[in-house]
């Protein structure tokens, strides 16, 4: 099992408390989401890595898989990249030491689909946490989640104007099809003491559909009340950075809405 699997970018530091993998979006390669690791995590307690998608596709760039109909990733392509991710995965956890469960996974848009996939697919260690921006949780033949508590902690952001797919109500990413299966089952099993739930600025119609640098926004955790009801937004500086996911004392008892 080695790392050469895929094509990737390292931010190394020194004795990591845990490590922070973010996966890029359809298009886009390892370089994308490299600049958000020090924003992520400015301390640096994490090691970081960017992945890049195994797949060139047109229009071009990287791409994780085929896309035919949104919220339903092509299968073959989908499986193989899957698999080339969990391979790596293991391969990062054995050249860092750092386990699955103290790594936090993270991706925009397909990326967000593998982060997902990779976090709570059966049969996968638990990551100490997930960071979904601008996706949804797939839908393919033969693959199966497992949404048995305890689950990691969920930061989920989407934009409104957000052109390839609509946010629910529950602020989860869906598909325009009926044939979705509701976002909201995540909420549903969350462990009562590990729900969070971030919220970003909407983008206004005709801005492009990038979390790059430039255009990213610290978000801020919803922490749900203990009656289920939203409860008082927490600045970033308290408990939006990835490394958190390692302290869980720090958060508040909640109930998932």
């Amino acid at each position: 099992m080695k790392l050469d699997v895929l094509s990737y970018r390292i931010r190394p530091v020194a004795d990591p408390e845990g490590a922070l993998v973010l996966f890029h979006g359809r298009g886009a390669d390892e370089n994308d989401l490299f600049p958000l690791l020090d924003l992520l995590d400015p301390e640096r307690r994490l090691v970081g890595a960017t992945p890049r998608g195994p797949l060139s596709l047109p229009p071009g760039g990287a791409h994780w898989y085929v896309v035919r109909e949104i919220g339903f990733p092509d299968k073959e392509t989908f499986d193989a990249s899957y698999e080339l991710a969990s391979a790596w995965l293991a391969a990062f956890a054995a050249e860092t030491g750092v386990s699955p469960e103290q790594t936090v996974l993270g991706g925009f848009s397909q990326g967000a689909v593998m982060t997902y996939a990779l976090g709570l697919g059966r049969g996968r260690p638990r990551p100490a946490g997930l960071i979904a921006l601008s996706g949804f949780i797939p839908t393919a033949e033969g693959f199966e989640l497992d949404l048995s508590t305890p689950l990691p902690p969920v930061a989920i952001g989407h934009g409104t104007y957000d052109p390839s797919s609509r946010s629910s109500g529950a602020g989860a990413p869906s598909s325009n099809s009926s044939r979705r299966a509701p976002m909201s089952s995540i909420a549903s099993t969350r462990s009562p003491t590990r729900s969070t739930r971030a919220t970003f600025p909407s983008s206004p119609p005709g801005s492009r559909h990038t979390p790059r640098s430039r255009r990213t926004h610290r978000p801020r955790l919803c922490q749900p009340g203990l009656d289920g009801r939203p409860g008082e937004a927490v600045p970033s500086s308290e408990s939006a950075s990835p490394a958190s996911a390692f302290a869980p004392s720090r958060m508040r008892a909640s109930t998932a809405e």
